[in-house]
């Protein structure tokens, strides 16, 4: 493997617990793999070359522990750490598999669970910060409903917001620096999730006490599931300074969520993400939400944490060779592509000037205007040819 596509921890490359040891079992068959133990993954991880990795409360510690095996569970697993250098940049709580948050959890209708699930959250941030984890991450899986008749979905998003200001507050009191990121998601395992998509998230962001604190996890399955496009929903989290972390993966089409390895998907729009990401000021993990396939051992499985990496760094190194292609800045120039930074008044124009300016309506050649050529094709086929190598 060529050394610049030898995975470093300078990549910052990120894998949750809950991917590589995913033992595959799915709604229609048993697990097709032991579980991993937690210590053997941050040492397999390590080895491979990344930065760290991420896990939900119930990933390292099974619900129902008592104190004394959470702690020996904890303990092991921060001598891994140290030992390999691996960091926990994010965390999670597991508000989806216990049959209690069948309904919900920050959004249950029962007051009673909306409370344990707070609890569970804050008992989880306090080990964030023992671990010294930046972001936490919420994703809303069971935040949702399957009929209209069973959920207020005004009341619920009262009741998120509450829980969110709430757990904010709760960081802030005991000195964590810790943000949020909420993980959008439209459907899977409920008939539709609340806050379905990046926009619904930005939107929501808006109404909390401390909006300042929270982003977005965003993952590439979750937005294509909806048929939207990924990365224009990146660059408007970027836009908004609100990507605060982000899931990478593989999805075909509007289906299932497949978390297939990145890349083994939209190859295109994965291509265009990593350009985005790698030009667009993003500063955290590239961190991959995927799971190995069923039909894997865990050879495959260590196989997949590789080829994720590796598709991320033959991307970056194609959209590299792409933007500094000559012929490529001269089509951009052609296309105007950057005449669009460039704002639509001039300096100190007010909409006065606009108005009395004919140039730009009255006088304004529309015939050539509708004329121009753009040049889309072209620019589309270097990225292909940049895209497979042909250039």
């Amino acid at each position: 493997m060529s050394e610049h596509l030898t995975p470093t921890p300078a990549d910052h490359f990120t894998f949750g617990l809950w991917t590589v040891g995913w033992t595959a079992r799915d709604p229609f068959g048993e697990a097709t793999r032991a579980p991993l133990d937690a210590v053997e993954a941050v040492h397999k991880l390590a080895e491979l070359g990344a930065y760290g990795i991420t896990f939900h409360d119930d990933d390292l510690i099974p619900f129902g522990s008592d104190d004394a095996e959470r702690q020996r569970r904890i303990t092991a697993f921060r001598e891994a750490l140290d030992g390999t250098g691996l960091k926990v940049p994010m965390m999670t709580t597991n508000l989806f598999t216990h049959p209690m948050f069948k309904e919900g959890a920050l959004t249950a209708n029962d007051r009673g669970v909306r409370r344990f699930a707070m609890r569970k959250v804050m008992r989880n941030l306090d080990l964030a910060a023992e671990l010294g984890a930046h972001t936490y991450v919420f994703w809303g899986g069971r935040e949702g409903s399957e009929t209209e008749t069973t959920k207020d979905v005004a009341a619920a998003l009262d009741r998120m917001r509450e829980g969110l200001d709430t757990l904010q507050q709760y960081c802030l009191d005991n000195g964590y620096d810790i943000r949020f990121a909420l993980e959008p998601k439209p459907n899977e395992p409920r008939g539709d999730i609340l806050l379905p998509t990046v926009g619904h998230a930005l939107a929501f962001i808006n109404t909390l006490e401390h909006a300042d604190r929270v982003g977005l996890n965003p993952e590439v399955g979750h937005e294509q599931m909806a048929g939207l496009n990924f990365v224009h929903g990146i660059a408007q989290a970027l836009w908004q300074g609100k990507l605060f972390h982000i899931d990478l993966n593989g999805q075909r089409g509007i289906k299932y969520d497949q978390d297939l390895i990145f890349g083994h998907g939209d190859l295109i729009n994965a291509f265009f993400l990593v350009d985005l990401l790698e030009s667009g000021g993003y500063q955290g993990p590239r961190h991959f939400d995927y799971k190995p396939l069923r039909t894997e051992s865990y050879d495959g499985v260590w196989r997949s944490a590789a080829a994720n990496m590796r598709t991320y760094l033959l991307l970056k190194e194609r959209a590299a060779a792409f933007r500094a292609d000559p012929e490529v800045v001269e089509a951009l120039e052609a296309a105007q592509v950057p005449e669009l930074a460039q704002p639509t008044l001039a300096a100190g124009e007010s909409w006065r000037d606009l108005a009395a300016d004919r140039a730009a309506f009255e006088d304004y050649d529309t015939e050539t205007a509708g004329a121009r050529s753009v040049g889309a094709v072209r620019l589309e086929q270097l990225a292909i040819e940049h895209l497979l190598g042909a250039r």
